[in-house]
């Protein structure tokens, strides 16, 4: 029976430990892909977050009712943070973006403002308002109202608040609160956080 030297034997342990490693892996990545389930559309459609959403673009409607018109444009803007108006997240983005399409829906046409943060709200003296670049904006598109909003986070919760304001005179013609369960899908929107 032939020895072999001592380095050769810890290299084919070395190799024989790496292969089973890598299949190991190969396994669970077979594993994952065999679990994946395409989502159909409806259940999708189905979601709090989505329900949610459109709910508030429907109760912001039926609020402002003839203070609002088809006719003209309504800028839908991105949610900002309550605590820090310059920051955004997927979740503000994906709330606006399903309140746009809940307002084309209804009949109304959408201006959708992807922009800087504080192009559009700045605080003053406690209170947001709307500033003077998304007024000169909003005169250029014809725009009647912009739908804006925040949200702050809790242990459990995410609230909400969005209000449809006239662009002329800042006044408010619609506001909805509401607030969404802090779950794993909704924590994932917070948390991947964009700058500015």
């Amino acid at each position: 029976m032939k020895f072999m030297p001592r380095g050769h034997s810890s290299l084919l342990l070395l190799g024989a430990l790496l292969m089973s490693v890598a299949l190991a892996q190969t396994a669970c990545v077979r594993a994952r892909v065999a679990a994946y389930r395409p989502v159909a559309y409806d259940e999708v459609a189905q979601s709090d977050l989505i329900r949610a959403s459109y709910r508030s673009a429907d109760a912001l409607i039926a609020q402002a009712g003839a203070q609002i018109s088809p006719q003209f444009p309504i800028i839908v803007a991105t949610l900002v943070n309550l605590n820090a108006l310059e920051e955004s997240s997927p979740l503000g983005r994906l709330v606006a973006e399903q309140l746009g399409a809940r307002l084309t829906q209804q009949g109304f046409r959408v201006i959708e403002l992807k922009i800087r943060q504080n192009l559009y709200m700045k605080r003053e003296e406690g209170e947001l308002m709307l500033t003077r670049e998304l007024k000169d904006i909003a005169r250029q598109h014809e725009a009647q109202a912009v739908m804006v909003g925040t949200y702050t986070e809790s242990a459990d919760r995410v609230f909400l608040n969005l209000k449809l304001t006239r662009i002329d005179n800042s006044m408010t013609l619609a506001a909805v609160d509401y607030a969404l369960p802090l779950d794993m899908n909704i924590r994932a929107l917070l948390y991947r956080r964009s700058a500015r």
